[in-house]
């Protein structure tokens, strides 16, 4: 059985647009340079061939990779959310309470994470050990670096 992925309106789109990108755009530009490739001779010695067909094989495997994914995709249906506790989709602000430092996150589908612009997987351990408190919880997230201490200061969407 397929795994249902969630995703957000906007991650779900810009698989879209990459699925389009590579069967109207990248598959006739492969082809076109196997066709060039074949126009040169022997294939048995045609690095340029061998090349084109291997990227074709690679880029027909991103296709049939993308069109699993969505064709088990479902959009997170955000006014189903209860927003008073940190759930998929909500921004935290934290605080360290050893170093004092403040941070937030948003909690999205591990598929759409992206660290540098403060996205967070839900299955990440700060994630995980986020999920369902409220502010002013106090929680231990294990980490790789160890046990670190935060205050939910902060939910939102």
């Amino acid at each position: 059985m397929n795994e249902v992925k969630y995703f957000t309106k906007e991650g779900l789109d810009k698989l879209r647009d990459e699925l389009e990108k590579l069967k109207s755009v990248e598959r006739p530009a492969i082809s076109q340079q196997i066709a060039e490739a074949r126009e040169k001779g022997d294939l048995s010695e045609n690095a340029e061939y061998d090349a084109a067909k291997n990227a074709q094989g690679m880029l027909e495997l991103r296709i049939s990779k993308l069109e699993k994914v969505l064709s088990n995709a479902r959009v997170i249906d955000e006014s189903q959310i209860d927003e008073s506790k940190v759930s998929i989709l909500s921004r935290v602000k934290l605080k360290n309470l050893k170093n004092k430092a403040e941070m937030s996150y948003t909690l999205v589908p591990e598929n759409e994470a992206d660290i540098k612009n403060g996205k967070i997987s839900v299955s990440s351990p700060v994630a995980r050990g986020l999920l369902g408190k409220t502010i002013g919880d106090v929680v231990d997230i294990n980490v790789p670096a160890g046990v670190l201490s935060f205050e939910v200061m902060d939910i939102s969407r």
